[in-house]
């Protein structure tokens, strides 16, 4: 299955002739046909319209330079997918293009992954590790959720970055490197500097040249399109045929806010072609969204509360206590962040009451 669910903009070789019935898209996708005088990587990106064709503009413009980017947005806005097109528009495209999520692991397994480590460095290291920096070299290296890197590590990244050159954890020798770096975040790294959650200097590193991806409701123009290919991606794979999608169905997808972005996009049409039959893509309702509280104008003191305590549970995944926890966060012991979220009707999400 492709990996369309971490992507606004599905990177693929998309059909020329399409076997969806969709009057409403036949005229676009002739003319856009008629349109195209060369290939190019950008050419196989879905969804075109907009503020995302400002993107790729950027995309373009910075793909073949050696600056190191910084990918902002929220979960699900495609940033996996514009680092690639910035790897594969780029002279480096031959050497590797290597993937570090530094949310997925531990400080202490993270610095050996991204620098490797000699045997003997640590309880465990019974062989020699090549890390992710060496792995990349003459290519490039995309880190995934920056903003859980660890502070302790931060100095290291901003080595490697100033100076080119690190040392494998347990070494004394320094191994210098050519590697192109692109990070991405779907938190406010600004913010997190303020906090000093997130090292100044190393934010104005990585933010050389910064890329927003807006949402899926900010870019509803690119909606029919990311349908279309969906329905025909998974019709695919499930050998069914569909040959219509009807206008009333389409039009109450464009209007929803999709606040999981593309991925959540995928998801709902995924289950909608095994739902379909008769040619006709016939997806189940549409799950409710609740939208954001409107902003007061004047809160109260008891609002600002609120607000800076649901700020700290966001920031923290809503895990209130340790060290990076809510509590943490605000300056506050566990039991006093407690009473706050009883006293203001401050709940966690069903998914993250656990914590």
């Amino acid at each position: 299955m492709s990996t369309a669910a971490d992507s606004v903009m599905e990177l693929t070789r998309h059909p020329e002739s399409s076997p969806i019935n969709a009057p409403y898209r036949a005229d676009e996708r002739t003319a856009r046909k008629s349109q195209r005088t060369e290939s190019s990587f950008l050419d196989t990106i879905v969804g075109r319209r907009g503020s995302l064709r400002s993107i790729l503009s950027q995309v373009e413009a910075v793909a073949g330079t050696n600056t190191t980017l910084l990918i902002t947005g929220e979960t699900g806005t495609g940033k996996e997918v514009i680092a690639r097109a910035i790897h594969e528009l780029s002279p480096r495209r031959n050497r590797n293009l290597v993937k570090v999520n530094c949310a997925a692991m531990p400080a202490g397994l993270l610095e050996s992954e991204l620098f490797g480590h000699e045997r003997g460095a640590f309880t465990g290291a019974i062989n020699s590790h090549v890390g992710r920096f060496a792995l990349a070299d003459r290519g490039t290296l995309f880190l995934d959720e920056i903003g859980d890197m660890p502070l302790e590590l931060q100095p290291k990244l901003l080595r490697v970055l100033q100076e080119r050159e690190f040392e494998a954890v347990g070494s004394t020798r320094t191994t210098r490197v050519d590697v192109r770096v692109v990070a991405a975040t779907n938190q406010d790294l600004k913010q997190m500097v303020r906090d000093r959650e997130f090292r100044e200097d190393l934010y104005y590193r990585l933010n050389a040249f910064p890329i927003y991806l807006p949402p899926l409701r900010e870019r509803k123009a690119d909606i029919p399109e990311l349908v279309e290919y969906f329905v025909q991606q998974f019709a695919a794979s499930m050998d069914k045929t569909i040959e219509t999608i009807p206008e009333e169905t389409m039009r109450a997808l464009v209007r929803h806010p999709w606040p999981g972005n593309i991925r959540e996009l995928q998801n709902h049409i995924a289950r909608g072609v095994i739902l379909s039959n008769d040619g006709i893509f016939e997806p189940g309702p549409l799950e409710s969204y609740e939208p954001l509280e409107p902003e007061i104008s004047n809160p109260t003191l008891e609002e600002k509360v609120r607000r800076e305590i649901l700020a700290a549970c966001q920031r923290a995944n809503w895990k209130l206590g340790g060290p990076r926890g809510a509590a943490a966060r605000l300056g506050l012991k566990r039991t006093t962040l407690f009473y706050k979220m009883k006293r203001l009707g401050i709940t966690p999400p069903a998914d993250n009451f656990q914590n």
